[in-house]
């Protein structure tokens, strides 16, 4: 037998080190060749890794929140299979195994490892303690999808209220404190948005738009849709009034490269849309937005959210942004002051429409009113710039026929 040291590979363009979020074996295991092993991330994106060969684990690289480097130890492999030729295993045969502990009857496959499901539904279970052998996969091959989660999560909860459930009276003072460990993505997410608040000035801008006229056209060619078809909401409408107003003020659609001190402004938009997701905030990415139709904006805007949201997402389509859209949908409050996405130098925030009376046309009359809440970094973008940019984009979402117009 030989022992196999499984290094980190390269993940991706550019990194460096991985952080460890989720181990799915443990030294004893025996595990099968593609198996999963162990959950890593890299900037947005938790990546899970198969098993190179088939054996039994022998040790452990680093526990969960430990980074390590690319080409560094991962985990060490007893294993009777062939090396692949791209593996660097350690040389020399390893130890025979204790006679009390024959390989044969080492610690079985655990069933929760053979699962299919993605690493975000994985760690959504985990944290909720459902156990994944008890949930019957509607996907293809069986593979656990995230409305299957939810309906176990439904279920265990319904079963668990009256339990819960105090008596009338009864009072209960709780001392008990929790540590939650901060990793993967929710990490990386903590940091960047830290450094962006402490390198970026951010000039936030509020400005009320009339919606009315956006809603009327939304629900019209809503009728006209088929069955099938992706139904319109706000942001593919807004993603191409950005787009048209970004074509006004092209240094809004810009990179700032800090370690040369160069602004790289760009001709394509690509939108980065903000989404919550399981394991926390991931931006995808739409790209040329410019180029493309309301309903291949609209599209590519629900492909793009819900492979982040499910964890499938491939590592190109979380980065590359120009400027972000984030909205909360029905939760959009009123204002919010959103962090700029670094290096981008622009973000624009969607609030909650409301029907209430305003002066129109010289008449009080009920409208569709919602706020745009934009943060732009103040050391590229003037106050007078970013208003007249913004005021620009109000304008083709008041008047809405404009945004199908090329000047």
């Amino acid at each position: 037998m030989t022992r196999h040291v499984v290094k980190l590979p390269d993940l991706g363009e550019g990194t460096v080190s991985s952080e460890i979020v989720l181990w799915r074996v443990k030294p004893g295991d025996v595990i099968q060749e593609d198996q999963p092993m162990v959950e890593m991330s890299t900037d947005k994106a938790v990546m899970e890794m198969p098993a190179p060969v088939s054996g039994r684990v022998v040790s452990l690289g680093g526990q969960p929140g430990d980074a390590i480097a690319v080409g560094a130890e991962l985990l060490v492999i007893e294993t009777d299979s062939p090396i692949p030729s791209s593996a660097s295993p350690r040389s020399g045969p390893a130890a025979d195994p204790p006679q009390s502990e024959p390989l044969e009857r080492s610690t079985a496959i655990p069933a929760s490892s053979r699962i299919m499901t993605s690493p975000a539904t994985r760690l959504r279970a985990r944290k909720a303690g459902i156990d994944l052998t008890t949930i019957t996969g509607t996907g293809r091959d069986g593979r656990i999808l995230r409305e299957d989660l939810d309906a176990a999560l439904s279920e265990h909860s319904s079963g668990t209220q009256e339990h819960r459930s105090p008596r009338r009276g009864d009072t209960v003072r709780r001392t008990a404190t929790e540590e939650i460990r901060i990793l993967g993505v929710r990490r990386i997410g903590a940091q960047r948005v830290s450094e962006s608040k402490r390198n970026i000035p951010h000039f936030a801008y509020v400005e009320e738009v009339d919606v009315t006229e956006l809603e009327r056209l939304r629900q019209h060619l809503n009728t006209r849709l088929s069955g099938d078809a992706v139904h319109y909401t706000y942001l593919p409408l807004l993603a191409l009034a950005l787009a048209r107003t970004l074509e006004h003020f092209p240094k809004c659609n810009a990179l700032y490269d800090a370690e040369r001190s160069v602004l790289v402004q760009h001709s394509g938009i690509h939108l980065g849309i903000a989404t919550q997701t399981p394991d926390g905030l991931k931006v995808p990415v739409v790209r040329h937005v410019e180029a493309m139709t309301l309903r291949e904006v609209a599209a590519e805007i629900r492909r793009v959210t819900e492979a982040a949201r499910h964890g499938t997402a491939g590592r190109d389509e979380l980065r590359g942004s120009t400027i972000t859209i984030t909205s909360l949908g029905r939760l959009g409050g009123i204002v919010s002051t959103p962090i700029i996405n670094a290096p981008e130098i622009a973000i624009i925030g969607i609030n909650k429409s409301v029907e209430r009376p305003v002066v129109h046309n010289g008449n009080i009359a009920v409208r569709l009113m919602m706020n745009l809440s934009s943060s732009f970094d103040h050391r590229f973008i003037d106050g007078y710039d970013a208003a007249e940019a913004i005021q620009t984009l109000k304008t083709y979402l008041e008047q809405p026929a404009m945004i199908f117009i090329r000047d």
